[in-house]
């Protein structure tokens, strides 16, 4: 896999236009789309007053992978009326600052959670789809990044992509599952997702079920309760304490965190506080890992300002359609036609029939 050069910023005779985007309204500030973490790290640029070191320094934190170059002409077609569709991955990476989180002792890295996020025209709402992590699919064939080729192989688990041959690999399985293509990719691991809760002061979830989960760590009562970021990460990894004790119940309490730390985002005033706002960004951006058309601050800006429209409430959060495997039911797979009445209502940017959302499997669709 190619790593894409990660751009140094701008040059110092930029620095004014900088200043003249700080200077707008407040209200139009905090119109800014920021129901994902790209939003996040445009909080900081408008902030403005940190001066270009600081620019620099948030900049050179991002890593970018060319997935146009990686995967080359073998993509579905992009429509002109198919919206913006991105898919984001929660690595559980134990690299680096991630080693130190108790996170289990897995060796190298797999895509533990998997959203696709897809934003019709017009920019005002946004679906996300959850694809579970034990789902049965068929890997395409993919480039590695040391330059050998992994062969296409049927009834690979999902999660398993990411570790074999990295996220241009998962990117490419994800399209050629759901015939959607994907505009852009971005990921975030452990430690990032753990710095940018604690950075806004942690998440409030309301559970209506005690969770106990020996294996996460995760103690709580029916209720609502103020998690800090190793809270949360046990919150969104845990699955022994609920439902049925799969994958299918975390993804549940996963998307109810979403709307939580997106709720909690929108109503803090994080550019009314430089010093926070850029915590928040520094400790995210170097946990952070998008497409080049996205890897830098420059283009993170531009793209999340093109889609300010979008109101997090609006967000509708459900499950790729799943049915458990008749020869592994550890195992699922994606159900029909409920998933091709999915895939198609993304791809044609239409309204995502009630029938496509309904799962056999329990947990698909969150309370």
């Amino acid at each position: 896999m190619t790593q894409a050069p990660t751009e140094t910023g701008p040059s110092r005779s930029r620095r004014a236009p900088s200043r003249r985007r700080a200077a707008a309204p407040p209200r139009r500030r905090r119109r800014v789309w920021r129901w994902i973490a790209l939003g996040l790290v445009v909080l900081v640029l408008a902030a403005g007053g940190t001066g270009y070191w600081l620019y620099s320094d948030l900049n050179s934190n991002i890593k970018g992978v060319d997935i146009d170059r990686a995967l080359g002409d073998d993509r579905p077609e992009k429509l002109p009326t198919s919206g913006q569709n991105v898919l984001v991955l929660g690595s559980d990476s134990r690299a680096g600052a991630n080693a130190s989180l108790d996170t289990g002792k897995v060796a190298g890295a797999r895509s533990d959670t998997a959203l696709v996020i897809h934003v019709p025209e017009g920019r005002s709402k946004a679906v996300a789809v959850s694809i579970p992590r034990d789902t049965l699919v068929t890997r395409p064939e993919c480039a590695k990044a040391d330059g050998t080729t992994l062969p296409s192989a049927k009834r690979v688990m999902f999660n398993s992509v990411y570790s074999l041959a990295g996220p241009a690999c998962v990117v490419k399985t994800v399209e050629k599952m759901s015939g959607v293509r994907m505009d852009h990719f971005l990921e975030i691991d452990f430690a990032g997702f753990k710095s940018l809760v604690d950075a806004i002061g942690g998440v409030t979830v309301t559970v209506d079920q005690d969770i106990h989960d020996k294996s996460s760590g995760l103690d709580l009562s029916a209720g609502s309760h103020r998690l800090d970021g190793t809270q949360s990460l046990q919150f969104v990894r845990t699955r022994h304490g609920i439902g049925d004790g799969s994958d299918l119940g975390r993804i549940g309490l996963q998307q109810k965190f979403m709307i939580a730390l997106l709720s909690e985002i929108k109503k803090q005033d994080l550019l009314g506080s430089p010093t926070k706002a850029y915590k928040v960004a520094d400790g995210l951006t170097q946990s952070l890992t998008t497409d080049s058309g996205l890897s830098s601050l420059t283009k993170l800006a531009e793209f999340s300002r093109s889609m300010k429209g979008v109101d997090p409430a609006t967000m509708e959060t459900i499950m790729l359609p799943v049915q458990y495997d008749t020869q592994d039911p550890n195992r699922v797979v994606a159900a029909e036609p409920q998933s091709t009445q999915l895939w198609k209502a993304l791809r044609t940017d239409e309204t995502i029939p009630e029938s496509a959302k309904d799962s056999p499997a329990k947990g698909g669709r969150t309370p």
